[in-house]
């Protein structure tokens, strides 16, 4: 039972604190391996402090043993051990990376240039597919956010870039994540910056603006004089069938006019008044004719 006991202390010692896999260490593998576990208890007061190491809560330690990686998933976060001679490992970071892109020249579907720069977030999610499957993840990632911008964009009109930012972004953020899942990269979020176009379509732009809210004014202002002349006739109609609001009008202007502190008021008088007036001095005028 003793015996027993050593034998699993001793194999979760080796599988875990050590990193050994007994199916993956050769013949060869195991004499470097004793090796090099002699020398670091020859050495035990100076080794110690070359082979514990330091593993940071935002980082992972991936371990290469005679060439090959120890484990499935990364070490860490803690202290690991790393024996002398045999073992390389390579930190990674696995907090948020911020990737700006510069600005990328690109001509639109409806054959217009323009310059268009925007920024990436991403983490790390994988330490050993970081390590073990792309030479540098970072640079692959930044290179790929150019590419992929671009081919996006070019696919698309001025118009949908300007009015379309959001689903543009999101579209280039699933690309992106699904070419480097093998990188075992997760990409947070992708964000359009700024579109510069030249300065003489900006011009153009601008003066088709303007011609479209002329237009739009002045149908604004034909729809206002429609419904004015509506409200006009609609009131001569009631004016028709009542004289006396007429009357009343008349008054309500001259009060008006009033208020306002002129010294010249214009009264309105009915234009049959000023006919019967007309036609009287014109019979009046016509029998002194006669008589002479």
């Amino acid at each position: 039972m003793a015996f027993l006991g050593i034998t699993s202390f001793t194999g979760l010692l080796l599988s875990h604190f050590l990193g050994i896999n007994k199916n993956r260490l050769g013949v060869c593998g195991w004499i470097l391996f004793s090796l090099s576990f002699l020398l670091m208890i020859i050495t035990f007061p100076i080794s110690i402090w070359m082979c514990l190491k330091i593993i940071k809560e935002y980082e992972r330690a991936v371990v290469f043993r005679l060439g090959r990686i120890q484990a499935d998933k990364a070490k860490g976060p803690g202290l690991i051990l790393i024996l002398p001679c045999i073992d390389i490992f390579v930190k990674v970071d696995l907090r948020t990376v911020t990737c700006n892109i510069p600005p990328q020249e690109i001509l639109t579907r409806d054959s217009v240039t323009t310059q268009v720069d925007g920024v990436v977030y991403y983490r790390i999610y994988s330490a050993v597919s970081a390590v073990a499957n792309v030479n540098d993840v970072h640079q692959a990632t930044f290179l790929l956010a150019q590419t992929t911008l671009r081919n996006v964009l070019g696919t698309q009109t001025l118009s949908q870039i300007l009015a379309g930012r959001e689903e543009i972004a999101h579209s280039i953020q699933t690309l992106l994540d699904d070419a480097t899942e093998l990188w075992g990269i997760q990409v947070a979020r992708v964000e359009i910056k700024d579109v510069r176009i030249p300065v003489q379509l900006q011009r153009s732009m601008a003066a088709e603006a303007e011609a479209t809210r002329e237009a739009r004014a002045r149908v604004l202002a034909a729809e206002g004089e429609m419904n004015a002349s509506k409200a006009l006739k609609s009131a001569s109609m009631v004016l028709t069938e009542s004289p006396i609001a007429l009357q009343l009008r008349y008054l309500q202007t001259l009060t008006t006019v009033a208020t306002e502190k002129n010294s010249t008021i214009v009264f309105p008088l009915p234009m049959n008044i000023l006919e019967g007036i007309g036609g009287t001095s014109y019979d009046n005028h016509k029998k002194v004719n006669d008589r002479a």
